[in-house]
């Protein structure tokens, strides 16, 4: 093994072949690539999501491809700017922003803490003071009012983020998300940031995880439109963000995410339903888990084996609790270092924790798996590492492989680390 186990290994070539996949979709449906040539009425802009694979290789690659990076937070911010992205390129999301944003551009934040003005290494604000020609999506009236003079001062992209009737808690379905405008919340922001002169261009909204198909897309556009229409109001960038679902990945109960939502199909539905927004020049995409789930792998060994009431239990050195809690309703393909054969039994993959919750699967596995194999479990690369946790250990390593072979971009987290944020002294 090429570190101590668990470590995640990550790549950009699976996420350059995804994007190349919906590229040839999107162009094959008419659309023309937002990166060189601009000859089509409707081009296309990939934004990678910082949040779903925030591996600092990835961020340069990406960067080095000349495209885009969408954040949702001050430290993804702060990480975009230290690997070379100009505010031009960066996209801010997510809810409450205006606690964390304002300090960039030199004006004080909500509430009692106060953003220390030095020079920092990763991130610095002033480095990039007043971030101008950031693209900002406003998520909420609060937001807006705090955020639109800064927005007039340093020339931001302006957009409103909408709450669709697509948009919903996946585990109690009659409850909307928290994120976005009411529609007509939305209305009334639009007509705000007209008034003020502002530089408004974008409606956005953002779908769940493992979208099922693309008529969900098709609602949630048309939504947008009438509102659109509702507010007099012709935006020339529409972004639309949410999971589209990654192929070879499973429901726990053995059903693909993906079996009803075709590339093709999704693409001919954007060519379609762009109609409904006159004046539309550019459709951003922010499809995280699509674009990277299949960069990372995460490595464990088993360390023992027990048998009990008919199930086969591996005892590994990572899991679920601490490195893959998208476990808990997805069912990635496992293969074995070495490659293990013969008759399978039905067999629980344990993490190390002191939780029964630890569980990376239970399927099928041959019987011939061992303590000292290693497992690999594929597609670890959308929110495992965010997701990460150190209960009762310490973060794994993460490995970068590339044109030159594999490097450590993280090295496995020590007790000095793990125990160092205890600051009181003894006594």
């Amino acid at each position: 093994m090429p570190a101590p186990t668990p470590f995640y290994i990550s790549s950009a070539l699976p996420v350059a072949e995804r994007i190349g996949e919906l590229d040839a979709a999107l162009a094959a449906a008419g659309f023309q690539s937002a990166i060189g040539n601009r000859q089509s009425a409707i081009t296309w802009r990939h934004w990678l999501s910082c949040k779903t694979q925030p591996v600092a290789p990835l961020l340069r690659w990406w960067r080095g491809q000349g495209r885009p990076i969408e954040v949702v937070s001050e430290f993804e911010l702060r990480a975009a700017l230290a690997e070379g992205f100009t505010p031009p390129d960066i996209l801010v999301n997510g809810p409450a922003k205006h606690h964390w944003l304002p300090q960039f551009c030199g004006a004080p934040v909500a509430g009692p803490v106060r953003f220390k003005r030095k020079v920092q290494r990763a991130g610095s604000v002033t480095g990039a003071p007043g971030l101008r020609d950031l693209s900002v999506n406003f998520d909420s009236p609060a937001e807006l009012a705090r955020l639109l003079p800064l927005a007039k001062k340093f020339n931001w992209r302006c957009g409103i983020r909408l709450n669709t009737g697509e948009e919903f808690d996946p585990e109690n379905p009659q409850f909307p998300t928290q994120f976005g405008f009411a529609p007509e919340e939305a209305a009334a922001a639009l007509r705000k940031l007209v008034r003020a002169r502002a530089r408004v261009e974008t409606v956005s909204f953002h779908l769940r995880t493992n979208i099922s198909s693309v008529q969900i897309y098709q609602r949630a556009m048309a939504e947008g439109a009438e509102l659109c229409r509702a507010a007099n109001f012709s935006p020339p960038f529409l972004d639309l963000g949410g999971g589209m679902p990654v192929r070879h990945v499973l429901t726990r109960g053995g059903k693909v995410f993906d079996g009803e939502f075709g590339l093709r199909a999704f693409a001919g539905m954007l060519r379609q339903s762009a109609k409904a927004f006159p004046g539309l020049r550019e459709i951003w995409l922010e499809n995280g888990r699509f674009v990277s789930a299949g960069s990372g792998v995460l490595v464990v060994k088993i360390l023992e084996v027990k048998e009990r009431r008919g199930l086969r239990q591996l005892i590994c050195d990572g899991g679920r609790t601490l490195h893959a809690l998208t476990s808990l309703w997805e069912q990635h393909r496992i293969l074995s270092l070495p490659g293990r054969t013969g008759a399978e039994t039905l067999t629980a993959v344990h993490g190390p924790t002191c939780m029964a919750f630890d569980q990376l699967a239970r399927i099928p596995l041959p019987r011939s798996l061992r303590p000292g194999d290693h497992l690999i479990w594929l597609d670890a690369g959308a929110y495992h590492i965010p997701w990460e946790m150190r209960f009762s250990h310490g973060h794994a390593a993460v490995l970068w492989h590339d044109e030159h072979g594999l490097r450590v971009a993280r090295e496995r987290q020590d007790f000095a680390s793990w125990w160092g944020w205890n600051r009181l002294p003894a006594g």
